[in-house]
């Protein structure tokens, strides 16, 4: 190998390596399959991680900025191109509907074609569809507007997911909490200058002025990403990055298949084994499944209201379209300050259960402020305190569901676990959305309810509340969940330690089952040090210390009946995202045909 100079790249030893690839003495070594390059000074790698931070940021500013043009511009559509509540609700949705699976197929790109070309893909479809949107705006053309809205839908969740997964490959063992944090600051950031300036765009320069800026970030994202694409290589190198895609470590393969056949083979089957399949979702465990029904309640109360807001206001306080849209862009200025003072703290707190307790907290807050909202406006006059407590509640608690999935999932599942839970939490928002609008709209597009807005608002108001209330239960319920894993982890872990010869005989012995099927294919299911591969052999007694770290226990599957009832909820989760589609398209076709 030393005579072979050109292949001096800096990627850790351990980056392909997998301890059972071969069982035969003459395999290579891991020191042997990928030399080091150079030393990579701290400084010179934090600097190149910063780097890879600022690219990863201003991917979602253009997407994030158009997402949050339409709510406070509802009652201006209205004026102008007379459109309904429905109608409106239709447009958020059309932007959502396709989020409800398009995050999943996200988290299989990233793992089958890499982040740097899913990314690509992804701000080209948003910069399109943006297109479409402003060209329909333009026209006042409701179906054009809501057909391009579904263009973009296409791009924006798996772009999230790629994001994501992009900050946890860069900072997975360098403060990740704080990281993530800034990552998705910047897209809050964008939507909160959206919400708060696309009325006075519209009111100063006309109502296509928010859709042109709309237009102009989509494109600027587009080219940062490019620049993204062309450096990506440079970035790894100079980061000293250990967690390489199956896609790269398919290309190395190639690469070294050129004069190596046995590193090229050693490398392919490291790279299956990073690359994601449906069949293994349901292995997971129950505790992934409770996580992904709260997301479920998590996007049924987050963004639905956030794009209504503004109109509520307005009608339920006899608030100005200006006053109340800057109320509504409040709701939006939390997680700017919150989300990294999140971040600090998730990297700071030992305690097993703090992001859940953080998590229970926001649950509360956006409780206090539904029943805020719900209280006759005559006692309350304002919805100041409930746009605080809501503000705070959903301030951080996005990111918390975020940071979370690293301790759920081994490194190669964290692409397709975003995915599931971007899926999950749109498909809420997307159901209640429409049904938002038919609420509001009362029994047909042209008749309210007896009592007029202030009822059907009402209405819409108490199931908020409720969903609220549900969300809080979830969130007990998963805190249960994971107090008793931990507990039976311990349990485990001291009878791996005192049953050391059995576990070897048990090893020695492979049964082929399914449960050793899943142990060899995940193996340790999360290390503390990046440098040691997540795909192993089944640990030994002597490596319990990695296999069961105190902040994540063990996630392995117990039983056929936690794969069945795996099996069940996926079933469960498909039939839901048809429910949202048929809901949507039902509503479409009734509502805008006229148009």
């Amino acid at each position: 190998m030393t005579g072979h100079p050109e292949l001096d790249i800096s990627i850790p030893s351990r980056s392909y390596t997998e301890s059972h690839i071969n069982s035969v003495s003459t395999r290579p070594r891991d020191e042997e399959l990928i030399e080091r390059g150079d030393a990579i000074s701290p400084t010179r790698a934090s600097i190149v991680r910063m780097l890879a931070l600022l690219c990863a940021c201003s991917l979602s500013v253009g997407s994030h900025y158009a997402s949050y043009t339409l709510g406070p511009l509802k009652s201006r559509l209205a004026r102008e191109i007379n459109t309904s509540n429905t109608e409106f609700s239709l447009l958020i949705s059309a932007f959502s509907l396709n989020s409800t699976w398009t995050p999943l197929v996200g988290g299989l790109m990233a793992s089958k074609l890499g982040t740097t070309l899913t990314s690509i893909i992804a701000t080209g479809v948003i910069f399109f569809g943006q297109v479409l949107l402003l060209v329909g705006d333009i026209k006042g053309d409701v179906r054009l507007m809501a057909f391009g809205l579904f263009v973009f839908g296409f791009g924006v969740s798996p772009l999230a997911v790629v994001q994501e997964s992009i900050i946890v490959r860069f900072f997975k063992s360098h403060g990740l909490g704080v990281s993530m944090a800034l990552g998705l600051v910047a897209g809050k950031l964008a939507s909160f200058i959206s919400a708060r300036t696309s009325l006075p765009l519209a009111e100063r320069f006309g109502r296509h002025a928010p859709f042109y800026a709309s237009t102009f970030l989509a494109a600027l994202s587009l080219f940062i990403n490019l620049v993204y694409m062309a450096s990506s290589k440079w970035l790894i190198r100079g980061s000293g990055t250990v967690l390489l895609e199956a896609s790269e470590i398919r290309s190395e393969a190639r690469r070294r298949s050129l004069y190596d056949i046995s590193e090229a083979r050693a490398l392919e089957k490291v790279a299956k084994k990073r690359y994601i399949r449906f069949k293994d979702i349901p292995k997971l465990g129950d505790i992934f499944w409770a996580y992904i029904g709260l997301n479920i309640l998590c996007g049924t109360i987050w963004a639905p209201f956030t794009h209504l807001a503004a109109n509520i206001f307005e009608k339920r306080y006899g608030l100005t379209e200006n006053a109340a849209s800057t109320q509504a862009s409040y709701l939006l200025a939390g997680s700017i300050l919150l989300y990294p003072a999140t971040g600090f703290i998730v990297d700071r707190m030992k305690h097993p259960q703090a992001v859940l307790r953080m998590f229970m907290l926001s649950s509360v807050l956006t409780l206090l402020g539904y029943a805020w909202l719900v209280l006759p406006p005559a006692w309350t006059g304002t919805p100041s305190p409930a746009v605080a407590a809501i503000a705070t509640g959903i301030g951080f608690s996005p990111l918390l569901l975020v940071v979370l999935v690293p301790q759920l999932v081994p490194f190669k599942f964290v692409s397709t676990t975003l995915g599931v839970h971007k899926s999950m939490e749109q498909t809420g928002a997307t159901i209640f959305q429409t049904i938002a609008g038919l609420v509001l709209d009362g029994a047909s597009p042209h008749q309210r309810a007896p009592k007029g807005d202030q009822y059907t608002t009402q209405q819409l108001l108490n199931v908020f509340f409720g969903f609220n209330v549900l969300q809080l239960l979830g969130i007990i319920g998963l805190s249960h969940l994971d107090h008793r894993r931990r507990q039976a982890a311990e349990t485990l872990e001291n009878a791996v330690g005192d049953e050391e010869d059995v576990e070897r005989e048990e090893e020695s012995t492979f049964t082929g089952g399914e449960g050793d099927i899943l142990a060899s294919e995940i193996g340790p299911l999360s290390s503390p040090d990046p440098r040691k591969p997540l795909l192993g052999p089944r640990p030994r007694a002597d490596s319990r210390a990695s296999y069961f770290p105190s902040s994540c226990p063990s996630k392995g599957v117990r039983g056929h009946s936690e794969i069945r009832r795996g099996r069940i909820f996926v079933c469960l989760c498909a039939m839901l995202v048809g429910s949202a589609w048929v809901l949507f398209l039902s509503t479409a076709w009734s509502r805008l045909r006229s148009r």
